[in-house]
C-alpha cells in the first residue's frame, strides 16, 4: 500500500540521513504494522534507512534503548516512541529527528 500523495510529498522532502529502528517481537500484533511503515518510508526516500530489530535476539540494543514495551520506534537515536501509530503521526515523529 502507497502512501497517500501528502505525506508522500513529506517523506521525500526529508533531505538529511535518517535511522528508524523498529524493535519487536515475534508475538507482538501490532509490530509489523510498524514495521511496514518504517520500510516503506526507507523505500520513498534513500536518506532514509530501516531496521527491525527484535528484541530477544538483540538484547544490548532492546537495553541500550530502554526497550520496555513494543513495537518501539528509535529515530536518529533521539527521538522515540512505542505503538503502532497511523502513518501520519508516525511520519511526523520523523520530521522532528
Amino acid at each position: 500500500s502507497r502512501l497517500p500523495p501528502h505525506l508522500l510529498s513529506k517523506v521525500r522532502s526529508i533531505s538529511k540521513p535518517l535511522h528508524i529502528q523498529v524493535f519487536v517481537t515475534p508475538t507482538c500484533p501490532y509490530c509489523p504494522k510498524a514495521v511496514r511503515i518504517a520500510h516503506q518510508l526507507a523505500i520513498e526516500n534513500l536518506n532514509i534507512t530501516a531496521d527491525m530489530v527484535e528484541s530477544i535476539e538483540f538484547p544490548q540494543l532492546a537495553n541500550r534503548y530502554s526497550v520496555m514495551a513494543v513495537p518501539k520506534t528509535v529515530i536518529n537515536d533521539k527521538v522515540e516512541f512505542v505503538g503502532a501509530l497511523p502513518e501520519e503521526q508516525f511520519i511526523d515523529y520523523v520530521l522532528k529527528a
